[in-house]
């Protein structure tokens, strides 16, 4: 039977395909259960939850608006109306997984969206009781999303309304460098400090809403549900080449972690395969719906995929080596979902590096399973096969959660960190070697 968290319990970790609970937020049961195994406790991070429940902010409503606008007269004066036929609705954006929790390949710090502006960075190697450090500054408005860069030392990449902020950590012995016309700012924590180095602005102020790194760092791939096109930066020149297919606002980007293949999603229910040799690419399209959260296996060979209609996943299987875009779509059953949640569609997934645990949040269902997180064992043989192990439960009342994601590089198994509505960020080990 799946392990099943009581009301007015919470999570601690999973222990071997049990999940062990206790009655009240501490770190005390951490230390009596994991801290044992992994010799670190991870603290809950306290934060403002207000915000961060995907409403649409009245701006956001504004600029969409002004966009239909100014898309308008430049389909007036270019002649072309085309366009204007499917503008991506601002209020979609509350239907993806946008990725607002994020942990550094390497090291043990977790960076999330802790508010409209502001973004929390918590260095569980350097804690010592200190406060988490909180980043904000003028440029970075309406955050959205954010990554870390692979092979950048500490460098976080955060997409805002204008573009996107690039925050870099300077610690003695390594001072980052300031692109000339930025208007620096340093926030400190502990022996840490953080500094914009950098601001990519986007093309007529859109607001960004979704962003990937290539897996060696060179890249940057960004995009805004107010535009049809993404765009390629090459970070350390700061010069972005924009790339068109098809007419929708996108929903996400995901590179492949071999980084021969690169993903896009739009709101009009398209998405793109692209092989990232010549930048060639497949079109494929679902019906009455849309690509809500999309996540690759760790060989970059698979994609997962959810949609915004459905209690099931999709997994795009490519069918020969790169670049070959020769690809087939299966879909993957997540029966426990509808027979024990009663829930009819999924809303957020993560998967671990591994490629063994998948972390699946779905919309409303029934009133016991309300807000908790399924975990599956994952198979792969190669088709993707899951079998439920249990639910996470969070703290506080009626907790949801808002946001989670994997530490791709952690050694001692999947350890998966969840922003609850309740205004904590809990992370989670999931021992099971």
């Amino acid at each position: 039977m799946p392990s099943f968290p009581q009301p007015g319990t919470v999570t601690i970790c999973e222990i071997n395909r049990e999940f062990v609970t206790s009655d009240h937020l501490s770190d005390d049961q951490a230390k009596e259960t994991y801290a044992k195994i992994l010799g670190t406790v991870f603290s809950p991070i306290p934060f403002e939850p207000d915000n961060l429940l995907g409403t649409v902010t009245e701006q956001e409503e504004n600029s969409r608006k002004k966009g239909l606008l100014s898309a308008l007269l430049h389909a007036v004066l270019s002649g072309s109306l085309r366009p204007l036929f499917q503008p991506a609705d601002v209020k979609l954006l509350q239907d993806v997984d946008l990725h607002s929790v994020s942990w550094h390949q390497h090291k043990h710090i977790l960076a999330f969206i802790s508010g409209p502006h502001h973004v929390t960075i918590s260095d569980y190697s350097d804690s010592d009781g200190k406060p988490a450090c909180v980043l904000s500054h003028e440029s970075q408005k309406d955050v959205k999303v954010l990554e870390w860069r692979p092979n950048g030392g500490k460098t976080l990449s955060v997409a805002c309304r204008g573009g996107i902020c690039i925050w870099a950590a300077s610690y003695p012995g390594n001072v980052p460098s300031v692109r000339s016309g930025i208007t620096s700012s340093t926030l400190s924590r502990g022996l840490s400090k953080w500094t914009l180095v950098d601001f990519l602005q986007s093309l007529d102020s859109e607001q960004i809403s979704a962003l990937s790194w290539s897996p060696d760092g060179r890249y940057l791939a960004s995009a805004s549900f107010e535009s049809s096109s993404f765009t390629i930066w090459d970070v350390s020149q700061g010069l972005g080449t924009p790339i068109r297919r098809g007419l929708g606002g996108i929903s996400l980007l995901k590179w492949s972690p071999t980084g021969d293949y690169f993903f896009a999603a739009k709101f009009d229910g398209t998405f793109y395969l692209w092989e990232t040799n010549t930048w060639t690419s497949e079109t494929w399209s679902s019906k009455n719906e849309f690509v809500t959260g999309a996540t690759w296996d760790p060989d970059g060979r698979m994609i997962l995929l959810s949609f915004s209609e459905s209690s099931a996943l999709g997994s795009i299987h490519f069918a020969s080596k790169p670049p070959s875009l020769d690809a087939h779509l299966i879909p993957v059953e997540l029966p426990e979902i509808k027979s024990l949640t009663d829930s009819q569609v999924i809303e957020k997934i993560a998967w671990d590096a591994s490629g063994e645990r998948l972390a699946v949040s779905y919309k409303d269902g029934d009133e016991l399973y309300k807000g908790l997180v399924a975990i599956f064992d994952v198979k792969r043989t190669p088709l993707v096969s899951t079998s439920l192990i249990g639910f996470i439960r969070g703290p506080g009342d009626n907790p949801k959660p808002v946001a989670f994601s994997f530490h791709d590089k952690f050694k001692q198994g999947p350890l998966l960190s969840v922003c609850w509505s309740s205004g904590f960020c809990c992370t989670y080990p999931l021992i099971f070697r």
